[in-house]
């Protein structure tokens, strides 16, 4: 089914693998109503959430240098680094996986950094990990981000008294063998660790479980999590993978009782055999994309009615610990390593998906962009001493203004398009309040008509409007090391505030933030 807003039709035809995608001209205004009087919820701050994997160049050259590196570092830390995160206020970082946790074996992480053992990264381009970066690294980085930590441990190849002896470690204060093993490393009081991923991917590369089976070694391995001196884990289940929803019923029904979240991933992805280039694509690919990428909420729905079957208080958190658009790697780079470049395909699909997290906060605690420095769709590419921000950061800057905020509802009159056979809004917004300041997102995804937006904001308070803007001539458009500026934020006017209407022309391709205040 096709869907028009007027009888002057323009029609982009996009033939696309599963359907065909009309795009009508500019039309009157699209009308934005929000309801402040039922605002009842907070964004939590932890669906800006990261996640950094023993990949690539992501852990070594992308945010550990060394102490000796001639790249300017805070105790091995590149400094670029870390104060580009610190100014994103990331709260919270998923680590040593993904696919590697289920490998990893933390004591061979800690102590003299001459003695640890090397291992081969065999899910990763069989790279040498030298384990460098262990416990003591990552956890000392979080605390020098002001960031949570978020420990994934290895239920497919590590023992249950592996994975109960790494919590001593981190947070036991007390004469134990291992608080004072970690004090012998140099480190006194224990780490806050609160969440903790009880195994990765266990339908995968975490041990090709069945659903029945991962349960019943979640019970086993969870049980000897202990809580040590007031720390208080918040125990992740390994969840599904997109539209498995089998998997969902059957840990919320074996396990429900005993988890505190549950992980879901999703990519968005054209073909896992062919998933095109991450810089070199038409429109067709470009709404292909889109379509795939909003797709996510209806898989979040599906999964969520399941939850909501056994936990009808929502007490436990749906974590979408990994997400993200998923393309070729770069030319000249090693296949294994993932490294991608981003464009504003990339940064329209972030800005899609955050709008959506938003809206569902009553069950969606945590979210973890794939991932953090030079790996699938990153905030930050490194090549030695050279860093670039890329158009995925600019819209994490955008949107931090959302942590734990309070959702305002909104809803969006009609301006559909179809893609991949179903109806899309061209328009995605959300909207939060906090510390007296209202904050509006808005993204246009068509590629080429300019949009006007109108929002109801008679019962907002504010007279000062303040806006910025992501956006670029080319959907393909991305930061190189060369150019490092070719996307990047800037001011916003194009907004009038008149009569408790707040009128917007929105430019084609572009992310906006606007607050009222």
């Amino acid at each position: 089914m096709m869907f028009y807003r007027s009888a002057a039709l323009k029609t982009l035809l996009i033939v696309c693998c599963l359907g065909i995608a009309h795009f009508t001209s500019a039309q009157k205004s699209i009308h934005i109503q929000v309801y402040p009087d039922s605002a009842q919820r907070t964004i939590s701050k932890h669906i800006y959430g990261h996640f950094a994997e023993h990949l690539g160049t992501c852990i070594y050259g992308g945010i550990w240098v060394g102490e000796n590196s001639p790249i300017p570092n805070n105790k091995g830390y590149r400094t670029d680094v870390v104060e580009a995160l610190k100014k994103l206020q990331i709260p919270n970082l998923r680590w040593p996986g993904g696919c590697f946790a289920d490998e990893y074996h933390w004591m061979d992480g800690i102590g003299p950094k001459e003695k640890r053992p090397k291992m081969v990264n065999t899910n990763w381009g069989g790279t040498i990990e030298d384990n460098s970066f262990g416990t003591h690294e990552f956890l000392n980085l979080c605390e020098l981000l002001g960031t949570e930590p978020y420990i994934s441990g290895n239920v497919g190849s590590g023992t249950v008294e592996e994975m109960a002896k790494w919590v001593e470690y981190m947070t036991s204060d007390g004469e134990s063998p291992m608080a004072n093993l970690r004090r012998q490393n140099g480190r006194d009081k224990p780490w806050k660790v609160k969440y903790f991923g009880v195994g990765n991917e266990s339908w995968g590369c975490g041990g090709e479980m069945r659903p029945e089976f991962y349960a019943d070694q979640y019970r086993r391995y969870a049980t000897y999590c202990r809580n040590y001196n007031g720390n208080k884990l918040f125990k992740i289940a390994s969840g599904a993978s997109d539209y498995d929803y089998n998997w969902t019923e059957v840990l919320m029904k074996n396990i429900g009782n005993r988890m505190h979240g549950l992980s879901l991933h999703y990519y968005t992805i054209r073909d896992w055999n062919k998933k095109g280039s991450a810089t070199q694509f038409n429109n067709e690919e470009y709404y292909w994309i889109i379509g795939k990428a909003l797709e996510i909420e209806e898989v979040l729905l599906k999964h969520m009615a399941i939850m909501d079957k056994y936990d009808q208080q929502k007490r436990i958190g749906l974590m979408v610990d990994e997400w993200g658009t998923w393309f070729n790697t770069e030319p000249g780079t090693n296949p294994g390593h993932l490294f991608q470049q981003n464009t504003m395909r990339d940064a329209m699909v972030a800005a899609l998906t955050l709008n959506i997290f938003n809206k569902y906060t009553d069950r969606i605690q945590m979210a973890n962009i794939a991932q953090v420095v030079n790996v699938l769709q990153s905030m930050i590419l490194t090549n030695n001493d050279k860093m670039v921000l890329t158009p995925t950061y600019h819209v994490f800057d955008l949107y931090r203004v959302h942590q734990d905020a309070t959702y305002l509802p909104l809803n969006i009159t009609p301006d559909l398009v179809t893609i991949r056979n179903k109806p899309v809004n061209t328009i995605s917004a959300s909207a939060s309040q906090k510390n007296g300041v209202t904050s509006f997102t808005l993204a246009n995804i068509d590629v080429a008509e300019t949009k006007t937006v109108t929002i109801d904001v008679s019962k907002l308070k504010g007279k000062k409007l303040n806006g910025k803007i992501l956006t670029a001539p080319n959907i393909t458009d991305h930061n190189t090391f060369d150019k490092p500026n070719t996307v990047q934020l800037a001011d916003f006017s194009k907004g009038v505030l008149k009569n408790g209407v707040l009128t917007v022309t929105l430019p084609a391709k572009a992310v906006v933030l606007l607050q009222l205040q």
